[in-house]
């Protein structure tokens, strides 16, 4: 997909990646829909873009989730693409997880983009196709103790994107993964419980800025997935 004068919903728009990827897609000459539920930081970015809406929407809602595709589709007349970016981490031991944390991280990480998935394949179908990117984890390709909870839940994610890349196939809709690994935002700041696990504390970084691209990338070619996990990165304690 060429993404000039596309129109591309990312939910998690406020800060970190779902920002970059919002930068990044209007760089290239899209039209951005900005869901997230911090009003003032999208409002900000939207002033920032030549073409952006800015939608305040808490993904957890599925109403929330329908209502910001049925306004971007209002004020753009299409929508082509849709980043599912937003998400939160939990970073316990699994013996001290709490099965509600663990709950709504689930509701937040899985449920939210089936949700945003369904609501947009009326409008996609209708157009002929279109193009969802997941946003997932690679801690799915290892063994982190600490991150088994948050690991789980990405992982659900990836086989989700995976069901839904050969049901769509037929429509026109490709379904892509993007599995970034440790990166340079408030991520980390905003966990629904625990810390950063010390395991992954001296790890390679990269930016929000790379993942866009690679977000970009998966938009333009229609690849399956594409992981960041840096090369020579291994678990010893991995089957």
């Amino acid at each position: 997909m060429d993404l000039t004068d596309t129109v591309v919903l990312v939910t998690g728009a406020s800060s970190g990646i779902g920002a970059a990827t919002a930068r990044a897609a209007a760089d290239a000459g899209a039209r951005v829909v900005l869901a997230a539920r911090r009003t003032e930081r999208i409002n900000a970015l939207a002033r920032d873009l030549p073409h952006a809406l800015a939608v305040t929407c808490d993904v957890t809602g599925p109403g929330q989730i329908r209502a910001a595709v049925r306004a971007g589709v209002d004020h753009f007349g299409r929508l082509d693409a849709l980043v599912n970016n937003a998400g939160q981490g939990l970073h316990l031991p699994l013996e001290d997880v709490d099965p509600d944390d663990f709950r709504a991280v689930l509701d937040l990480n899985v449920i939210a983009p089936l949700v945003a998935m369904q609501a947009v394949l009326p409008v996609m179908r209708a157009q002929g196709g279109g193009t969802i990117v997941n946003v997932s984890s690679a801690t799915t390709r290892m063994v982190l103790p600490g991150l088994g909870a948050y690991a789980a839940g990405k992982a659900a994610l990836n086989q989700l994107s995976a069901t839904a890349r050969t049901e769509l196939a037929a429509d026109g809709i490709t379904v892509s993964t993007v599995l970034p690994f440790v990166t340079a935002t408030e991520f980390h700041r905003t966990l629904r419980a625990g810390a950063v696990v010390t395991a992954a504390a001296d790890f390679p970084v990269h930016t929000a800025e790379q993942v866009a691209a690679a977000i970009l990338d998966l938009i333009r070619t229609g690849q399956a997935e594409t992981s960041l996990l840096p090369p020579g990165i291994g678990n010893p304690e991995s089957p």
